[in-house]
């Protein structure tokens, strides 16, 4: 029985931190054991947000970021594609015959839309960010994947790919796969300042390319119980970013659990917490750092492996709308 196939990614808008660690590359090392994965390096998409030419520039220097976060977590090349958008311009075409399956009050009701532009104050979409869902579906129907991992709360983000496969299918004869959302529990990590999930735009992140002298900084500036101003004050455990993180990547449960007994009985400092967390972040980052070290010393490499995804996935994609363009006539 075949594997099924999946298409993931990010837009490349620098290096990742340790909540797409715990939200996304922590699954996606699981997944490329079980299923064919496609990771999608989604220049494209960054600029539906922002298109001048510096930006633009910096995509590049970004998708060598990204990738080398993705490599450095254990996502191996030799079982996952991983390519970069703009290196498969067929998926343009798909998305030009897909924008025409779509409407514009169906685009307005995309949730995510409001959202992005409320986020970045964003008053008058432009053509590129109403129509992403549209890019998004050619994204993951040019390689035919038939999952696609998201939480349970954007399973509905989904929805308009497989409308958009069904249109298609009904005018013109079955082609596309209707793909299935593989539900993840997706976790948010909180940032390092308690306000909100972790962001690098709101500077409340650790990166996974962060030194051991930043994550030492860091880890001692997090917030913790605003109450609990001295070791011997009970304090409050849930909420509290530093033991969140210590859920996450502490694997001594004994240690973590004894620490919290503590915290709430009042009998152990901050300090004490924070070194913890900051050892056992070492421990975590530590494999991490020498992966992405060797990666650094030969950058070539990356290049090698964006240039081999996308020399597998162009044909998958070229014939892909080949069989669009017979099903519509376009011969």
């Amino acid at each position: 029985m075949s594997k099924g196939r999946i298409l993931t990614g990010d837009r490349p808008t620098g290096a990742l931190h340790l909540g797409n660690y715990v939200g996304t590359l922590a699954n996606r090392v699981k997944l490329q054991d079980e299923y064919e994965v496609f990771l999608l390096v989604a220049d494209y998409h960054a600029l539906t947000r922002h298109a001048e030419k510096d930006h633009v520039i910096a995509t590049r220097a970004f998708t060598r970021d990204l990738v080398m976060d993705y490599l450095a977590v254990g996502i191996d090349p030799n079982k996952v594609t991983i390519y970069r958008q703009s290196d498969v311009p067929s998926v343009c075409e798909l998305h030009l015959l897909f924008s025409m399956l779509a409407t514009v009050p169906r685009l307005e009701r995309v949730p995510t839309l409001k959202e992005v532009m409320d986020a970045e104050h964003i008053e008058q979409p432009s053509y590129g960010l109403l129509g992403y869902p549209v890019l998004q579906a050619a994204d993951i129907l040019h390689v035919r994947a038939n999952l696609v991992p998201v939480g349970k709360d954007q399973a509905s983000h989904l929805e308009l790919t497989r409308e958009i496969a069904r249109r298609f299918n009904f005018l013109y004869g079955d082609v596309f796969p209707e793909p299935d959302t593989l539900i993840g529990q997706v976790p948010t990590l909180v940032g390092t300042d308690g306000q909100g999930k972790m962001s690098k735009s709101l500077g409340n992140a650790i990166m996974l390319s962060d030194d051991s002298a930043t994550v030492k900084h860091k880890v001692r500036d997090m917030y913790t119980d605003p109450k609990r101003v001295r070791a011997d004050i009970p304090g409050t455990v849930e909420g509290n970013p530093v033991f969140d993180y210590h859920d996450a990547f502490n694997p001594n449960r004994v240690e973590v659990e004894e620490l919290k007994t503590r915290y709430r009985a009042g009998k152990v400092g901050d300090v004490e917490v924070k070194n913890k967390l900051t050892a056992a972040l070492e421990n975590f980052l530590a494999p991490i750092r020498e992966r992405r070290a060797r990666y650094t010393a030969n950058p070539k490499i990356v290049d090698e492996i964006l240039a081999a995804g996308a020399a597998k996935v162009r044909p998958i994609s070229e014939e892909t709308v080949r069989m669009a363009r017979d099903a519509m006539g376009l011969k």
